[in-house]
């Protein structure tokens, strides 16, 4: 009688796309990361719940690059191209909450990046009007936009430093690179009543970011929120 061959073992399941660290998928990972960085933005003082759910729903990871994927919800700065960063969590909050955006208003965002500050305003705003001088970051940053359908976001290339005043007044405008004394161009972009968040100071050691609310045609209040630490706002 001929010996029964014993049927092999069958392959250990492949798993792809599991995190490094842990036996789970890296979304699994990411979303969990993501709850813990919300938990971290809610004890920082990020209180208002539109800009959490705003940031719940824009995928950070889809806005870095993929090197950097796994570290999507840290509370750092990560490089981007062209030799720029995506701004830390609570630096991106912290100016989006303090912007106060309402859903029927126009906001004006200077510095495009890698797209992620504009994707959380257009989850708050009624249209969005981004600026990035490098051409090549704002082709990437408006396939993320199409991407993400977020439809509501209408990217320029060109100098951020005079604004875009084609579709001026803004009831609110969002500078995301340092600027030396407060732009006058911009502030005269700002309609009467409107807000413009700007961090500003000649070096870095002395920015500070400032909420500066347009109360008449002549008048602006001013309000020192912290210090930062931001990269120049290059102009002509």
């Amino acid at each position: 009688m001929n010996a029964r061959r014993a049927s092999p073992k069958p392959a250990a399941p492949i798993i792809v796309g599991v995190h490094p660290a842990l036996s789970t998928t890296q979304d699994d990972w990411l979303a969990s990361e993501k709850i813990r960085l919300l938990m971290k933005l809610r004890r920082s003082g990020i209180s208002d719940t539109r800009v959490l759910g705003a940031i719940e729903q824009v995928p950070r990871e889809a806005f870095v690059e993929e090197a950097f994927r796994d570290r999507a919800y840290e509370d750092n700065a990560l490089p981007i191209a062209m030799e720029q960063t995506i701004s830390m969590p609570t630096i991106v909050a912290t100016m989006t909450q303090a912007l106060d955006v309402q859903p029927t208003q126009c906001v004006l965002e200077i510095g495009t990046g890698s797209g992620y500050q504009a994707a959380i305003l257009a989850k708050l705003a009624r249209r969005v009007h981004t600026i990035e001088r490098h051409k090549p970051l704002a082709d990437l940053a408006a396939a993320r936009f199409e991407s993400l359908k977020l439809r509501n976001i209408t990217p320029h290339v060109g100098d951020g430093s005079k604004g875009w005043p084609h579709a001026a007044p803004y009831e609110r405008i969002i500078v995301t690179a340092a600027a030396d004394t407060i732009p006058q161009r911009l502030m005269a972009q700002l309609a009467i009543g409107g807000v413009m968040i700007v961090p500003v100071g000649p070096h870095v050691a002395d920015q500070q970011l400032l909420k500066l609310t347009r109360v008449a045609e002549d008048e602006v209040r001013k309000e020192v929120l912290s210090a930062v630490r931001f990269v120049p706002l290059v102009g002509e």
